[in-house]
């Protein structure tokens, strides 16, 4: 039976190029997981867009001497390229500076003021001196009181992920000029995340699907006690607030960000041609996924949903697979250092499937884990080529060289080449149940195995020796290898997109591997096989001296 599967991912701000800590933390995944329900059958639509608003990208504005607007269409942009040149694929990737983004942020806004979901209180603004201005959240920064760590922000703590108010911060300073704010009363709307807590935590209950350190995060923010947060800011970029006297503030960005699951929802819907498409995702039977970093678990797994349980009638997450942070060499990623990888860079030399090979084996699903261009040549060139690259380019060749470049009759199965097969379409059943599970690396290592184990089969059937003596058993191994690679081709798709469709032409299929969809399927005697091309490249090991030696410079 098909589901019907909603992928949000993570709204990068628009204030600068990506990095391999965002790619690891949430688009790689949520594209793994999308492709796979895609190709199973199932409903799925994957949105998200450039978060236009907020802090990041004023800052960057007048650092550049330009406008917010410039800056978010330049790297807006540079993401939609990124997206397509590694395979992220988004049914829509659009932006908060819609109209229609705007609109159904302040009926959200409008609804839960109406319902008393949102009231007007005073809260202590941060203003700087020195700057002459009123300061958002991200423009202080401090120790974090409840971590110790010294560079926290007035709206969160990366480094324990607890949301945060700037006047929650020790020693707080502007991150524009360094000095010290002061704090002035400022009247906001806040929502009512108190009045919400029971309600939040009989719904957080049936989540025994999750991972247990989003849980765990989030069982902490409610053991501690909800307690309401302001919504609007003082600032002048970002969605107007919808209410008389607030002319001058905008609506938090942490409240209206996350309505793009929503918006992007209702723009997709539009754009097919049918305004009402969007209620089969959130009014209908859907399962709704967000693929999130762990620093954004809270807005995800209490805030949003508190906003959507407020509104009401409206779908809630049914799994927010957040995972945590990437390390580059064995360093927190720090982008002010230029400690980090960036994906433009990446994508000028490299392959993207061999980036998709590597940060998904050490996705960091359930703690922290390291990027090292040492580690990255190394399973590159001794996984990616040499054990499952290597075999494809030697069985599709021997073929050429041997049997005219055909698929060769395999006649009657031996026992060992019926395992292996056996072994392999079940291998896809694994992997499957592995991706539905949002454990990619599992399901990476099962392919991985897979392609061992027909290497020692290839190896111990020598067929290179076997046709001096018999070409119907060099033919009967042969084929049954390519009947795995077959297999490989399909199990590894939602992983390795661009290298699937290759070996699946390679092997003489027509169409796509999305088409011939989750099966094994056995090429058939007699198929033409195309001319084999190597699937992956050989790095030097020059690359690991030249990229590390790039890391912190500017």
């Amino acid at each position: 039976m098909t589901e019907r599967i909603h992928v949000g991912v993570a709204w990068p701000y628009a204030n600068g190029p990506l990095h391999l800590g965002q790619i690891a933390g949430a688009y790689l995944p949520a594209d793994i997981f999308a492709r796979y329900n895609r190709i199973i059958g199932n409903e799925v639509l994957m949105v998200s867009g450039s978060d236009l608003h907020g802090a990041p990208i004023t800052i960057r504005a007048e650092r550049e001497n330009t406008t917010p607007e410039a800056i978010g269409a330049k790297f807006h942009a540079e993401f939609l390229d990124c997206w397509e040149r590694l395979g992220i694929s988004f049914d829509l990737f659009t932006t908060t500076g819609t109209d229609n983004h705007r609109e159904v942020t302040q009926d959200i806004f409008l609804t839960l003021l109406r319902k008393g979901y949102l009231y007007r209180d005073s809260m202590l603004q941060a203003y700087c001196p020195a700057c002459g201005r009123s300061l958002p959240d991200r423009y202080v920064q401090g120790i974090c009181p409840n971590c110790g760590s010294p560079n926290a922000r007035g709206d969160e703590c990366e480094s324990c992920g607890k949301p945060l108010d700037p006047v929650d911060l020790n020693s707080s300073r502007c991150a524009i000029c360094g000095g010290t704010p002061r704090f002035e009363q400022s009247e906001h709307f806040f929502l009512k995340l108190s009045a919400l807590q029971e309600e939040l935590a009989a719904w957080l209950s049936s989540k025994t699907h999750w991972r247990q350190n989003v849980m765990g995060s989030t069982r902490g923010f409610i053991d501690e006690g909800l307690r309401d947060r302001a919504m609007t800011r003082d600032i002048n970029w970002g969605v107007p607030v919808p209410v008389e006297g607030f002319e001058n503030k905008r609506i938090y960005v942490w409240f209206e960000a996350v309505i793009g699951y929503l918006s992007a929802t209702k723009e997709w819907a539009h754009l097919q041609g049918d305004d009402a498409a969007w209620e089969k995702y959130w009014k209908e039977d859907a399962k709704i996924y967000n693929f999130i970093g762990k620093d954004n678990i809270f807005f995800h797994t209490l805030s949003w949903p508190a906003t959507l349980m407020a509104y009401g009638g409206l779908n809630l997450p049914y799994d927010v697979p957040a995972n945590e942070f990437l390390t580059i060499q064995g360093q927190k990623l720090s982008t002010s250092r230029n400690w980090a990888v960036w994906l433009t860079d990446y994508l000028e030399k490299y392959d993207p499937d061999a980036l998709r090979y590597y940060l998904t084996a050490v996705m960091p699903e359930t703690q922290d884990s390291d990027f090292s261009w040492e580690k990255f040549v190394s399973r590159n060139n001794d996984e990616l080529v040499a054990t499952y690259g290597n075999l494809a380019h030697r069985v599709l060749t021997f073929c050429q060289r041997h049997f005219g470049g055909v698929v060769p009759e395999s006649g009657e199965l031996d026992a060992s080449s019926r395992q292996l097969l056996d072994e392999a379409e079940q291998a896809i059943g694994d992997i499957g149940d592995a991706l539905g599970r949002c454990s990619f690396r599992e399901a990476l290592r099962t392919a991985m195995s897979t392609a061992q184990k027909a290497n020692r089969y290839l190896d111990e059937q020598a067929p290179w020796k076997t046709i001096k003596q018999s070409k119907d058993e060099a033919a009967r191994s042969v084929a049954t290898v390519l009947g795995v690679l077959s297999a490989l081709s399909t199990g590894l798709y939602p992983i390795l997109p661009f290298s699937s469709e290759k070996l699946h032409a390679s092997l003489g299929f027509s169409g796509s591997v999305l088409e011939r969809g989750w099966k094994m399927v056995l090429p058939a005697a007699g198929q033409v096989l195309r001319e084999p091309q190597p699937l992956f490249v050989k790095l030097d090991e020059a690359v690991i001296e030249e990229e590390t030696a790039r890391l912190g410079q500017s």
